[in-house]
């Protein structure tokens, strides 16, 4: 006979409490992930200045983008032209394949009524000024500061355009690089009156 069937069956222990703290950690961490997930989904879903009014901004502008505009431009300083304002950065790959393009149409449009805004997004100075010397970009650009002009527009990445007509409307935005017919044609239209879309 063996002494194992003696032996009274051993129990579990109950859980510790370094074991409930971690189990508690872990549901708290799972529910603030929860909750931020449903955070940037509500806020996406929130509605982008795609028709009425475009949000004013203030952009303060790179040192050699100055010009006529002083330190700062905003959205009021560029009351009765049509507008286009691009989002970009240097980290880009298609921010790059547009660059040229952007470049031609706002010295093109120039005397058309037509300004073009460049916001730098989640850069590095130094390393958007070389962007900008690259691409030979003359047209009014500056740094978006804490984000700011983004979070008005509700950008969901760069690049991306906006067209606001004279009158301060949106009239079209377009997600990723505009090709040259694209943005021909909608300047085209925007400047006799008519709409992109």
């Amino acid at each position: 006979m063996t002494n194992s069937s003696l032996e009274p069956a051993v129990s579990p222990e109950p859980p510790s409490n370094s074991q409930a703290v971690r189990w508690a950690v872990i549901a708290i961490a799972v529910l603030f992930v929860a909750f931020f997930a449903y955070a940037l989904v509500a806020k996406r879903e929130a509605p982008r200045p795609s028709a009425g009014a475009a949000p004013d901004f203030s952009l303060s502008l790179f040192a050699d983008y100055r010009g006529v505009f002083g330190d700062t431009l905003s959205l009021a300083d560029l009351e009765g032209k049509v507008v286009v304002l691009n989002f970009w950065a240097s980290w880009c790959d298609p921010c790059k394949e547009e660059a040229a393009t952007l470049q031609k149409a706002s010295v093109d449009y120039a005397n058309r009524g037509v300004v073009f805004v460049g916001v730098d997004y989640l850069d590095q100075e130094p390393v958007a000024l070389r962007y900008l010397k690259e691409y030979e970009i003359t047209y009014a650009n500056g740094p978006d500061l804490a984000s700011q002009i983004a979070r008005r527009y509700r950008i969901q990445g760069v690049p991306e355009t906006f067209f606001i007509r004279a009158d301060g409307t949106v009239d079209w935005f377009k997600i990723g690089p505009l090709s040259a017919g694209e943005l021909n044609n909608c300047l085209d239209q925007l400047t006799s009156g008519g709409s992109c879309k």
